[in-house]
């Protein structure tokens, strides 16, 4: 990197070299400006936050050992809450087993780890943006018909 200093390609301040013309031998041509980058932080109640993150307990809960179940499950609450799916991966550990995986969203993710022996699951769903993981819940219920769901919420990247 020292190397490239004297030729002006590095530089402790890069907005420094920026610039919206661009220099040929004969003239200076004028690049129309960029547009404004869009800010995906949220603000609700006052605060404001990267995103709203969902630590979700599925207690007394069904259909945790088949991996085709969960991830459409989950793609369908990934879907409900607003947030563009990337791609999934699952991993079923036995063929009695539990499953662990992710739903990877432009927006952040889903996940899930499952005990199909104490009838349990740990969900994480993590957006960020104008996704509402909220409307992810009704989705797991159907899915999965837990006796019990226990919801934890974080503001991730809160701005002081």
């Amino acid at each position: 990197m020292n190397a490239l200093a004297p030729l002006g390609m590095v530089s402790d301040f890069p907005s420094e070299n920026q610039t919206n013309e661009i220099r040929d031998d004969s003239a200076m041509i004028a690049v129309p400006e960029l547009p404004e980058q869009k800010d995906y932080f949220v603000e609700r109640d006052g605060m404001k936050f990267a995103g709203t993150h969902l630590l979700v307990d599925l207690w007394g809960a069904t259909n945790l050992a088949d991996p085709a179940h969960i991830d459409a499950a989950l793609r369908e609450a990934a879907i409900i809450a607003g947030a563009t799916i990337l791609h999934s991966h699952f991993h079923h550990f036995s063929p009695n087993g539990g499953v662990s995986g992710v739903v990877v969203l432009a927006e952040s993710h889903i996940s899930i780890h499952t005990w199909p022996e104490r009838d349990f699951a740990a969900v994480d769903l993590f957006m960020c943006g104008e996704c509402d993981p909220h409307k992810s819940i009704p989705v797991l219920r159907r899915a999965f018909a837990p006796s019990r769901v226990d919801v934890d919420e974080q503001r991730r990247g809160r701005v002081y």
